[in-house]
């Protein structure tokens, strides 16, 4: 780790792929930055329309159980899917005998002839009505074997079975868990899909999360895959817990409602560490327990190197105990977030308000230093050219489009872009220096446009910050989330 994290200090000769991806012929002029942090926070009395991102046509949304079946055959551009093996095991699971045994009971093969274990994957099936037509509601966890053998392109899928149609799985049970465990992953291609499926765990104070991918590390080309559609999570200590590793995270048409653990100032409603890539569309979080004499953890703590929000909504009404304090998205200054249509919603928590609702901290570098294409603390190789905003393919980028706030009261800012360091502790990958560093000594740079709603202003006084800025024609790439996409993998050859 410490040669690394070495690594990170010396100049990287960044990748030429801005026009390759991104020149789009739309217009727009270019916008000189001043070194006053003043000239920057000007531009949010701009009058002239925000910029948008690229409109993509949007098909109807599905209706039928084989329009939602269609619909989960696609996937995000970015994942490779080819080379998939189809499940060696797959288990139907049936709705009324389950609950009247309290376990799985199953129609046709049954589990006890795999004795724990599973080799090639598996798909488990739901029985997603009981008897009366009503949906069914499973008294228990689902059971998951240990993976064993061969890895290399083998999926793991919990589905209910009418596609749309959820299935829950509710109980008290202190350990409750859908774990997802491939600990010897190398260099292989692996997939997690769960459809259809609502996690109740109130009680499961032990997991460190309700939805536990616990899949560490693995090498390039090695890849995990993880799809979450039309899902309700609840419980753990995080109800999404992510480590670190070679992961691809998508959630899509879901809702994430809380967490259960103790230590409420370290928990939070999703932990998604050192990843690849977070991608969350048509999902909403709340929930976040919090306690009376703790400013409690966050609603959403990502450091993916890659975040892409679309539609998602992030609230810090509470689930057990008071409001959470914290800023309710916790994010890393390091690596790439592209948002559109972020709504954030804050209630009076007990405790005095952290201020800033999405922190992009810089404090802590997560996840492998590889996934990284530049140094992250200060380099004295570089510095911001005279007129940033045309350096966009050479930064570390966030890009916030159409971000909506309500608050109890009005925020002093949104966002907040926090400060580089000079290095890192020995051995760790804890930052040391942070708030030592010039402005031009740091190689991270926020844009947000058409933020509105309850603040006095856009961003704190750090970083180098943008509001409504015109773009210059070789910046336009940043309004297409899919040139954005292809930007950030490309630098690190995803």
């Amino acid at each position: 780790m410490p040669n690394l994290i070495a690594r990170l200090a010396r100049p990287v000769v960044p990748l030429a792929l801005l026009c390759v991806i991104g020149c789009s012929g739309l217009g727009g002029q270019s916008s000189a930055q001043s070194s006053a942090q003043s000239s920057a926070q000007a531009g949010e009395r701009n009058a002239a329309p925000p910029l948008q991102p690229v409109a993509r046509p949007e098909s109807a949304p599905p209706q039928t159980p084989a329009e939602f079946a269609a619909h989960d055959q696609q996937y995000p551009f970015y994942m490779p899917m080819v080379g998939l093996r189809r499940p060696a095991v797959r288990l139907f699971i049936k709705c009324d005998a389950s609950r009247a045994a309290g376990r799985e009971v199953y129609k046709g093969q049954d589990a006890a002839a795999l004795y724990g274990r599973v080799e090639g994957g598996y798909e488990f099936v739901y029985e997603a009505r009981d008897r009366a037509g009503q949906p069914c509601v499973y008294p228990f966890a689902p059971w998951q074997p240990d993976v064993v053998g061969n890895l290399q392109g083998t999926q793991y899928i919990l589905r209910s079975s009418i596609p749309g149609e959820q299935v829950t799985f509710r109980t008290g049970n202190e350990w409750a868990s859908v774990k997802m465990r491939a600990l010897e992953m190398g260099r292989n291609r692996i997939h997690f899909e769960m459809r259809d499926i609502a996690l109740d765990f109130p009680g499961a104070i032990q997991p460190p999360g309700a939805l536990h991918l616990e899949t560490y590390g693995g090498a390039k080309p090695g890849l995990f895959t993880v799809v979450v559609r039309r899902s309700q999570i609840f419980g753990g200590k995080n109800a999404i817990f992510a480590p670190s590793g070679e992961t691809m995270l998508y959630i899509e048409d879901s809702a994430i409602t809380g967490n259960v653990g103790t230590n409420a100032d370290q928990e939070h409603s999703t932990y998604i560490n050192g990843t690849l890539v977070s991608h969350f569309r048509n999902v909403s979080w709340h929930g976040q327990q919090g306690w009376s004499n703790v400013a409690s953890g966050h609603q959403l703590k990502d450091k993916a190197y890659l975040r892409v929000y679309e539609n998602v909504t992030v609230s810090n009404a509470p689930g057990r105990g008071s409001p959470s304090a914290m800023p309710p998205i916790d994010a890393s200054a390091y690596g790439f977030t592209w948002s559109d249509n972020l709504q954030i919603r804050r209630v009076q928590p007990l405790q005095e308000p952290r201020d800033g609702l999405v922190d992009l901290r810089s404090e802590i570098l997560y996840g492998n230093p590889e996934h990284y294409p530049w140094p992250v603390i200060s380099n004295p190789d570089w510095r911001m050219p005279a007129v940033a905003l045309g350096a966009l393919d050479q930064v570390y980028l966030s890009v916030f489009f159409n971000t909506s706030v309500s608050s109890y009261r009005t925020e002093p800012y949104v966002f907040a872009l926090r400060p580089w360091g000079r290095g890192f502790e020995p051995g760790t990958a804890t930052v040391v220096g942070a708030g030592m560093t010039t402005r031009a000594e740091q190689r991270a740079v926020s844009l947000a446009f058409n933020t509105r709603g309850s603040l006095a202003k856009v961003y704190s006084g750090e970083g180098w910050t943008y509001v409504n800025p015109k773009l210059p024609d070789n910046a336009l790439w940043v309004t297409d989330r899919d040139a954005f996409i292809r930007h950030a993998l490309g630098l690190i050859g995803r």
